[in-house]
């Protein structure tokens, strides 16, 4: 048998009271049901836990030591109901997230701020992932929810939500050198990283592309391609990388340019510098993927947090040119 948390709670006031009679008391009830549920309680643990004289009731020294563990214990059971309300309402919990790396350098830190700020007994799982890998792991049941990059796979579309949180610009990051030579203005030490002044894509069309894999990201992928297609060009694809500090960390080394979104800025390499693009600027979307059938209360939470940062669509085609070098 188990003891019961009634008998140990009986055990409890009896240690505490030193006395049947005034346990009994404290406990409401008379002294013979006491004594015999202690009596089963030892007899369930198969120890003694008090040592009886006509004059006074101590623990014996296993009763001593096992007395704070029991206490101890029943203070998780108390816990219990807020507990289990706590995770009804979303307070309490554990949520799996992944994002891919465009949501690392503005998007994601706002959004774990504010929704630790508000949700702060919830533990976080984060894994970094392609839109790709974000998926079969949704599918799976892996993860709870994902930062991704549509489009969504057709074939999940009917078990997956999709909400979208932000539209940034590509900015092109570019090594000094090349810079140079589209005609950028830099700072007497070539170190000046960023500059409202826009910057044509003919000014660097000949310089190799570092770009993410068609496969892995192909809605970033045909976004930057179609943006060099609607000024005539065809890039030469240089290098590619999974993941935006290997884009940027390789142009930082004279492989190429890249087309980033604009709030890789944060990213500072040295020999890094990035600009506007003078053409129609093309967005790139970020959002927030979760099972339909599976919403649980954290989950839930966090949508509402991410539902404050959803913005409307801005077509950037519509926004006057500036006159680029």
């Amino acid at each position: 048998m188990t003891p019961d948390l009634r008998q140990l709670r009986y055990f409890v006031a009896v240690a505490e009271e030193r006395h049947f009679g005034r346990a009994a008391a404290r406990l409401s009830m008379t002294q013979p049901p006491l004594s015999q549920a202690i009596r089963a309680l030892e007899e369930t643990l198969g120890v003694e836990l008090f040592a009886r004289t006509k004059r006074s009731v101590e623990l014996t020294a296993v009763g001593a030591d096992l007395l704070p563990e029991v206490r101890k214990l029943l203070a998780s059971a108390d816990g219990l109901r807020p507990l289990a309300q706590s995770l009804a309402r979303g307070e309490a919990g554990v949520l799996s997230l992944a994002f891919v790396s465009t949501a690392d350098y503005g998007l994601l830190p706002n959004l774990l701020r504010d929704f630790g700020a508000r949700y702060s007994r919830v533990r976080l799982q984060l894994a970094e992932a392609t839109s790709d890998v974000q998926i079969d792991e949704l599918v799976a049941g892996r993860i709870d929810a994902g930062l991704v990059i549509p489009p969504l796979p057709p074939q999940h579309a009917a078990q997956l939500s999709y909400l979208p949180i932000a539209r940034e610009p590509l900015v092109v990051a570019m090594p000094t050198g090349i810079a140079r030579e589209a005609g950028c203005r830099l700072d007497s030490r070539h170190q000046a990283d960023w500059d409202d002044e826009p910057v044509s894509l003919t000014a660097f069309a000949d310089a190799p592309l570092v770009i993410f894999p068609r496969r892995l990201a192909p809605g970033f992928y045909d976004i930057i391609m179609d943006c060099y297609g609607a000024a005539g060009l065809t890039p030469r694809v240089g290098q590619e990388a999974i993941q935006m500090q290997t884009i940027v960390s390789l142009v930082s080394a004279g492989m190429g340019v890249a087309l980033v979104p604009q709030s890789l800025r944060n990213l500072r390499r040295t020999g890094v510098v990035y600009r506007p693009l003078a053409e129609a600027v093309p967005v790139v979307e970020t959002g927030l993927v979760w099972r339909t059938a599976e919403v649980s209360p954290v989950l839930a939470g966090f949508i509402d947090i991410v539902r404050a940062y959803a913005a409307p669509v801005v077509d950037t085609r519509a926004l006057p040119k500036r006159r680029a070098r």
